[in-house]
């Protein structure tokens, strides 16, 4: 009787030491796809996209925390079909913008032609255009909110907040 004790003891135990690991906030290792959805060309976009939406300042940006690696797991895992393909077209859109307007790939260009470019597809007529910068800005957004550095450092996350008292006196009326 008591060796099933001790081994349910050890599972739970078990179980605690690596609940924090997924809990606290992903981590580059965490969002890895078994197989690239994007081209090599197409990554590189979506990374100096979401550096251009979230740069690195005094802290580091989001291509620094690899936010573009969430973003592509979260459409992979997601979101239907239909959307996966037009953000694959969003991105090719992009570099197509980039070439026609400045000459040069997204990822060639300054951070002012960058800024520029994200500000016609966001205020453009065309509802691809905007239907794709929303989604990546909003999971831009979400990742680097999301992030282990952002949830330890600035939030200062614990997962479980507070302390319990377990024997706390009650005082009677």
């Amino acid at each position: 009787m008591q060796r099933r004790s001790a081994i349910k003891n050890m599972v739970a135990l078990g179980g605690l030491a690596l609940l924090p690991a997924w809990v606290n906030g992903w981590n580059k290792a965490s969002v890895l796809l078994p197989q690239q959805y994007l081209s090599s060309p197409q990554q590189e976009t979506l990374a100096q996209l979401v550096e251009t939406i979230i740069p690195a300042t005094d802290t580091p940006g989001a291509k620094g925390l690899h936010v573009d690696k969430f973003v592509q797991k979260m459409v992979v895992d997601c979101y239907e079909n239909e959307v996966k393909d037009n953000f694959a077209k969003g991105l090719s859109k992009v570099e197509e913008m980039a070439r026609e307007n400045f000459a040069a790939t997204f990822s060639a260009c300054t951070t002012a032609q960058r800024i520029s470019l994200l500000s016609n597809m966001e205020q453009s007529d065309q509802a691809e255009q905007k239907e794709f910068f929303r989604l990546v800005k909003d999971l831009a957004i979400q990742g680097y909110m999301t992030s282990e550095y952002v949830m330890t450092t600035h939030t200062k996350y614990t997962m479980i907040p507070g302390h319990y008292y377990g024997c706390v006196s009650v005082p009677s009326k």
